[in-house]
């Protein structure tokens, strides 16, 4: 699981508790307490995760998991929303917000998020990587099969060139021999 989290919300008391909490679960916790900020923060440090509040003065939620998504779509941000924002909620998953949690926020609810978050960056990465090596394994693969092709190509030509000499020896021997008589 990546450890580092940006945490971004313009409330200081939520932050702080939401520090906790993300630092039990084991997390290292950036924090910002706007979109502005936060995205200074992120493209500093590039963090995998995001939680952000969606409504924030100078900066919106909604605007920055824009930018996050434009600057590196493969970070997984969490929305953290009121009870009255489902719209906007609904909107930052249409915007490729990882998930959506909502005020009060529950830990329980908060620690699954995230798991599924890092799970999506997990299963991402290791995608990746096999991607990398079934690529390398398919050039390897191709070098040794046109290194086959030069042999064969090379085999043929040493055959007829044998054949050649046979023939040009069979008749330099017929020449002789006619020479001879």
């Amino acid at each position: 699981m990546e450890n580092k989290i940006l945490l971004v919300d313009d409330e200081k008391d939520i932050r702080e508790i939401l520090r906790l909490s993300l630092e039990d679960m084991g997390y290292v916790v950036l924090e910002a307490e706007n979109g502005v900020e936060a995205l200074r923060i992120f493209e500093e440090t590039r963090p995998a995760l995001v939680l952000t509040d969606i409504k924030m003065p100078r900066m919106d939620g909604i605007e920055l998991l824009q930018k996050i998504k434009r600057a590196n779509p493969e970070v997984e941000v969490v929305m953290i929303t009121g009870h009255g924002d489902m719209e906007l909620a609904i909107e930052s998953l249409k915007l490729e917000a990882a998930d959506f949690i909502t005020k009060p926020i529950n830990d329980d609810v908060l620690e699954i998020a995230l798991k599924r978050a890092a799970e999506k960056i997990a299963m991402r990465r290791q995608l990746k990587a096999y991607t990398e090596n079934l690529e390398t394994l398919v050039e390897a693969k191709s070098a040794r099969l046109v290194e086959m092709e030069r042999l064969t190509a090379l085999g043929q030509a040493v055959e007829c060139l044998t054949t050649a000499f046979l023939d040009i020896a069979g008749d330099v021997r017929a020449g002789m021999e006619n020479f001879n008589e």
